[in-house]
């Protein structure tokens, strides 16, 4: 009896101090979701035409957005190993060296998204109006992609030093500058005067409506602002003063970059796989038409901004585990990791609870349009479904992160999202002649359900494994 309360008190404690971690990390992610979230709100209410462009186009640049994420993550476990094992004076020149990385990455993003997207678009045979304005949106947003990769190395480092604060308040910083931007840009004179009336200035009552090359606009105008935010708070805050970050800058290394990548792309490219699978959804059911195309961004925003949960535990259970690991304790590291998948579950299955009490009126907000709110309903709902194997995946991936087994879970998510998943989808939704009906938009969100439940079970797999693997060397 006594060691059963013991264990019951040593999980509330855990669980307590991976909340307390992990809250600030959900803060700004819902704020870089809410940020997504007001492009799509804000273009829908211009134009079904603006709002499939916005779509289309975010489908291309946020997956390679979230590649240099991911990869620049590989950061964070490095960071809280040392942390862990005291070693301070390791510290700054390891962030220098991803700060390096970063710089390369936006740059080459940035002329990937301004090259590469009409040629795309073309491929993919969207329609011609659609192409035009999305290639526009991207031509824009491209001048900031160098600035988030950036904040991101500086987050990676923060949160690696258990400071996840920081993150939370300029990610609200860049949603301040969005919200505002998107009006001024999207909608120009004619929506200040709707919503001032006519006595503002004449200047601003002549200004563009921009529509989806606005909303680029305002994204990038963000990004810096972000990206400005983080240098100037890990220069003034003391609680980098351990590792000094700021002085004398360190010339780029090829053994301390080669670990980043070796940790960090496999991470990069099993989120990278993950997205695309969600982005060659949007592009190959662009066919069915903008109502489908905007119902199916629609349901994949208001999900999304729900997944930040369970995301948000997964990158503080990376942090945990690792940080563990660097104090030589295998065992606690152990518990931490599992103590974290079932937290992650128990998430999963308020999100099914909240997607069932708030799903009617989040969708209200995007769109006015019946048929588009319709679909946009019945795939939501689907969605409550893939609530528990989409919550353990992530969790399990972030705990194995924090082993710094990141290229096991990256053949994993290949194979799960896009051999089960995207596979099942395709031949779901474009169906078989003389065996099945095509099952449209529905089919390719039960192919999701099937990558999602096949990643969580191997994923599963590899933690006990690895977990029993490092005690054992202990």
């Amino acid at each position: 009896m006594s060691s059963t309360v013991s264990r019951f008190h040593r999980c509330r404690r855990e669980t307590g101090s991976l909340v307390r971690l992990s809250l600030p990390i959900c803060g700004a992610q819902l704020a870089q979701a809410g940020m997504s979230a007001s492009d799509v709100i804000m273009s829908g209410r211009a134009s079904a035409i603006d709002l499939a462009a916005v779509s289309v186009g975010a489908s291309l640049w946020v997956p390679l957005m979230l590649l240099m994420t991911g990869t620049l993550m590989g950061l964070t476990p490095i960071v809280a190993h040392r942390m862990g094992a005291g070693s301070h004076d390791q510290v700054r020149g390891k962030v220098h060296q991803a700060l390096w990385v970063a710089l390369f990455l936006g740059v080459l993003s940035a002329l990937a998204m301004t090259l590469g997207a009409s040629v795309i678009f073309r491929l993919m045979q969207i329609p011609a109006d659609v192409a035009s304005l999305a290639t526009a949106y991207l031509n824009a947003a491209a001048f900031g992609i160098p600035a988030i990769a950036i904040y991101q190395a500086l987050r990676a480092f923060s949160d690696g030093m258990h400071h996840t604060r920081p993150a939370l308040w300029i990610s609200l910083v860049g949603l301040a500058v969005n919200i505002p931007g998107n009006f001024l840009l999207i909608y120009g004179g004619p929506g200040l005067v709707g919503l001032f009336g006519n006595e503002i200035p004449l200047f601003l009552q002549r200004l563009p409506a921009l529509g989806a090359f606005g909303c680029g606009i305002a994204t990038a105008i963000s990004m810096w602002a972000m990206c400005l935010g983080m240098i100037w708070y890990t220069t003034r805050s003391r609680a980098y003063a351990p590792v000094v970050l700021w002085a004398s800058p360190t010339p780029p290394r090829r053994q301390d970059i080669a670990e980043l990548l070796y940790i960090g792309l496999p991470i990069g490219l099993a989120i990278f796989f993950e997205v695309t699978l969600f982005t060659v959804i949007t592009l190959l059911v662009a066919y069915l038409g903008e109502i489908t195309v905007a119902a199916h961004q629609i349901a994949l925003n208001v999900t999304s901004i729900l997944f930040m949960l369970p995301l948000s535990l997964s990158m503080a259970l990376t942090v945990r585990v690792s940080n563990r690991l660097g104090a030589g304790d295998a065992a606690e590291a152990r518990f931490v990791a599992w103590n974290g998948v079932g937290v992650g579950l128990a998430l999963a299955l308020l999100n099914s609870a909240l997607i069932w009490l708030l799903a009617a009126p989040a969708v209200s907000l995007y769109t006015s349009n019946a048929d588009v709110r319709t679909l946009a309903m019945s795939l939501i709902l689907l969605a409550m479904l893939f609530q528990i194997s989409d919550s353990l995946q992530v969790n399990l991936a972030g705990a194995l992160r924090g082993y710094k087994d990141t290229r096991v879970v990256m053949g994993i998510t290949l194979f799960s999202y896009w051999l089960v998943g995207l596979g099942c989808g395709h031949l779901l939704g474009r169906g078989m002649e003389g065996v099945f009906d095509a099952l449209g938009i529905y089919g390719y969100w039960i192919g999701l359900n099937a990558g999602l439940t096949t990643a969580a079970g191997l994923l599963a797999w590899r933690l006990r494994r690895v977990g029993s693997r490092r005690l054992a060397k202990s």
